[in-house]
């Protein structure tokens, strides 16, 4: 099973980006997808998810902003950014709790967001 991100890059402040990932391999079920970031020099935090039913969660520092959203036929997940900050630059991953041969958490490679005039 391989998680590959994509969408990343350098964006002005106020501006907008649209991660997508896709989970490909041989895959059962997934349940929940998500996002994470981390910023240099910090931990791992919460961006978003979103469970197979379209429960979502965010994290504070993005409500309002961000929106999560997936596609289960093309086991893809997606986070659109919007009124982007400069405390929104990190390292961006993708992560699955999914069903391949048991129940396991997986991890992309991550893609690099990074805002600045």
């Amino acid at each position: 099973v391989q998680l590959q991100a994509s969408g990343g890059g350098l964006v002005q402040p106020g501006g907008s980006l649209r991660l997508s990932c896709e989970a490909s391999g041989t895959i059962r079920s997934i349940n929940v997808m998500g996002w994470y970031r981390q910023a240099p020099g910090k931990q791992r935090e919460l961006v978003a998810t979103i469970t197979s039913g379209g429960s979502k969660n965010y994290g504070d520092s993005v409500k309002g902003r961000f929106t999560i959203s997936r596609d289960n036929a093309k086991n893809t997940v997606y986070l659109q950014m919007n009124s982007l900050k400069p405390e929104d630059t990190a390292v961006y991953y993708c992560n699955a709790g999914l069903v391949s041969t048991w129940y396991q958490d997986y991890w992309g490679h991550g893609t690099l967001v990074t805002v600045s005039s």
